[in-house]
């Protein structure tokens, strides 16, 4: 019972936005916003124009696993960054290069619960109300942290099939 009344407080269409007045309202009793799934990706983006626009023209910024490159580092075709593996413990499983570009990976490797012997992430599918109870990592590269972060969650949500459809409709992410 409980679930299904936090359901009933969820879904974009249950948020009003004023641009004029810049205010946003919850338009259900209770209802709650959470940024998690692209606020960290937002804040490495503003980390990054703070930086340009001290003339810093070379910088890393990670929070947390959202990573966004400016410039690359003298003499480098990119910053390499690790992927980490499905389990936590161990080396990154790959590694790639990046210039003027964002990645993140999304998953339950660090964040999750067990409950009666079932594996439950941190991430929640809006449909159900429950966390994903399927492993998964999701590692997307997109212009922007906050899009890369937003469409990692989205995907991982989705699932493999549904989700390379967003990404292909993604310009700019992979």
């Amino acid at each position: 019972q409980r679930l299904a009344e936090a359901r009933r407080a969820v879904g974009h269409r249950k948020l009003e936005l004023n641009k004029t007045a810049g205010t946003a309202r919850l338009l259900v009793p209770g209802m709650r916003l959470d940024l998690g799934g692209v606020a960290m990706g937002y804040a490495v983006d503003e980390a990054l124009c703070v930086l340009r626009a001290m003339g810093i023209s070379r910088a890393l910024v990670d929070a947390s696993g959202d990573v966004c490159v400016t410039d690359p580092p003298p003499d480098q075709p990119g910053w390499t960054v690790g992927v980490v593996p499905l389990a936590a413990e161990g080396s990154p499983s790959r590694e790639i290069r990046l210039a003027n570009a964002a990645v993140t990976t999304s998953g339950d490797a660090f964040q999750y619960v067990e409950i009666a012997g079932r594996r439950y992430s941190h991430i929640v599918d809006p449909r159900t109300g429950l966390g994903l109870s399927t492993r998964s990592g999701v590692t997307v590269i997109a212009p922007d942290c906050a899009t890369a972060d937003s469409l990692a969650t989205a995907v991982s949500v989705l699932g493999p099939a549904a989700g390379l459809r967003l990404i292909e409709q993604s310009q700019g992410a992979a």
